[in-house]
């Protein structure tokens, strides 16, 4: 997937990933999360040299004709027994003689070593009425688990299905996991060493800035090329005739939901208010149903770290959802109705309009790097929740809107306000006062015993003046690449 022989990152699931293959039992492994990630780099490279079988699902999104799905699986998995040596049977017709093939394929290649079968995006192999899983089931249940040299790693970025019929499995697959490896987005910290790796130039504002856009994905960062600017590489990638991500947003969605259309439906709601909504606005804004299906979609697509679920402060049991995806964020923004401008970025950088999305898209960045700031504010052993707080203004009282808040245990409160500019941050009379209010507006719904600590998070950190005296800690975007 990405140019580099040297996987970035990942230590403790390389770890992980070895320490499973030198066991002496049966494991039966499930790595997920986000399409594009880079799950299948991270098994590739954790066990390469070390498969005895291997098979990658075939995508659903260039599949138009649903009613040979099943018969397009079966196929493509029987060329891979075909490859790995499967001499003497015909194309099977059912999953269950397909997994037996594989069964008699394993016992003629066993010698005794440990055996490593994987299975790539597997969740797009379990077609409508194909009785796929209950094959599969079979195959782990009757065969593998009774063999102690077998490791059996499964993928898939269809996270939900991957949760619902092997994490959470209430049939034959029930507790069968020995181990389940969760992979994430890069940290920005990983986005500089993958720079760094392909020695493309990048300042560290500028790595904040592709994160806005790209989110972190090691597979967006790979088409990155060293001589151009970060304006000169987004046109490249998502703008202009033929961008290399031209119908991602699309194609991200079909390729790992089977609701799409909704699942789109409500990220497009999402990405129009920064705090999110509640369940009821969102079946109200859409038109989807208020019900269990809707419920199970938000599942879904928080599952696959595409949205955020939080309870915002003041708000007791309610429930919000807020878009956290920023490659989603950006492409809603500008991609989508700019695409064919080649030089799109290049030519509105510094418009007031990518000014204020830089704004919402900075905060994002804070959301996903919480674990950094509070390290940065010297509280990595102090209990704490993270939220955020919204109260509507009034005909009398303006409004509040903090994007995030960090309620500690020792009774301290961090009221953060995220700025990303240019040069180091300068707070005038008008800010102040604004910042202020916020302030007390939250002390007030606080109890005696509790302390509020207005923290600013910032690119390059503060300029002292007679108006930034109230500020009790500055992060910088340093303290975000640790």
């Amino acid at each position: 997937m990405m140019a580099m022989s040297t996987i970035i990152g990942r230590k403790n699931e390389m770890e992980e990933l070895e320490r499973l293959y030198s066991s002496d039992r049966p494991e039966f492994v499930a790595v997920y999360g986000r399409r594009r990630v880079g799950k299948t780099f991270l098994i590739k490279q954790a066990l390469k040299n070390r498969f005895t079988f291997q098979h990658t699902g075939v995508s659903p999104v260039d599949q138009q004709d649903e009613k040979n799905r099943m018969k397009t699986q079966l196929e493509s998995f029987y060329y891979s027994l075909l490859n790995h040596g499967l001499e003497g049977f015909s194309q099977p017709k059912t999953w269950m003689e397909a997994f037996f093939l594989l069964e008699h394929l394993l016992q003629e290649l066993d010698n005794g070593q440990r055996m490593v079968i994987f299975i790539d995006e597997l969740p797009w192999m379990d077609t409508p009425r194909s009785r796929f899983l209950s094959a599969f089931e079979s195959f782990w249940n009757g065969w593998c688990n009774s063999r102690d040299n077998v490791m059996l790693v499964v993928c898939g970025s269809a996270t939900s299905w991957m949760l619902s019929n092997l994490s959470r499995s209430k049939g034959g697959l029930y507790g069968r996991l020995t181990a389940e490896i969760k992979v994430y987005p890069f940290t920005l910290k990983e986005c500089e060493d993958y720079f760094e790796h392909e020695n493309i130039e990048m300042s560290r504002y500028d790595i904040v800035q592709s994160y806005m856009v790209f989110g972190g994905i090691p597979y967006y960062l790979s088409y990155f090329r060293k001589g151009y600017s970060f304006e000169g590489n987004t046109d490249m990638i998502l703008f202009g005739g033929k961008p290399r991500l031209r119908d991602e947003f699309n194609r991200l969605f079909k390729a790992i939901f089977t609701n799409s259309d909704d699942c789109k439906k409500i990220i497009c709601l999402l990405a129009t208010r920064n705090y999110g909504f509640t369940r009821e606005e969102i079946a109200s804004a859409t038109g989807l149903p208020l019900g269990g299906g809707l419920s199970e979609t938000l599942s879904v697509l928080a599952e696959s770290d595409f949205i955020l679920r939080y309870s915002p402060y003041g708000k007791g049991t309610g429930e919000y959802y807020k878009l956290i995806d920023s490659f989603c964020l950006f492409w809603l923004k500008y991609v989508e109705k700019n695409q064919e401008n080649a030089t799109y970025i290049n030519d509105n950088f510094t418009s007031d309009v990518m000014k204020a999305w830089r704004g919402v898209a900075f905060e994002q960045v804070c959301w996903q790097h919480v674990p950094q700031i509070r390290r940065a504010l010297e509280i990595g052993g102090v209990k704490a929740s993270v939220s955020a707080w919204y109260v509507p203004g009034t005909a009398q009282k303006a409004g509040v809107q903090v994007d995030l808040l960090i309620l500690r245990d020792d009774n301290v409160v961090n009221l953060c306000e995220m700025k990303f500019c240019s040069s180091y941050y300068a707070i005038d009379k008008e800010e102040e006062a604004k910042m202020l209010y916020r302030v007390e507006m939250l002390r007030r719904t606080l109890s005696t015993r509790q302390t509020v600590h207005l923290t600013l998070i910032t690119t390059y950190g503060l300029v002292h003046g007679k108006h930034s005296g109230k500020v009790q800690k500055v992060v910088t975007i340093d303290d975000l690449f640790t």
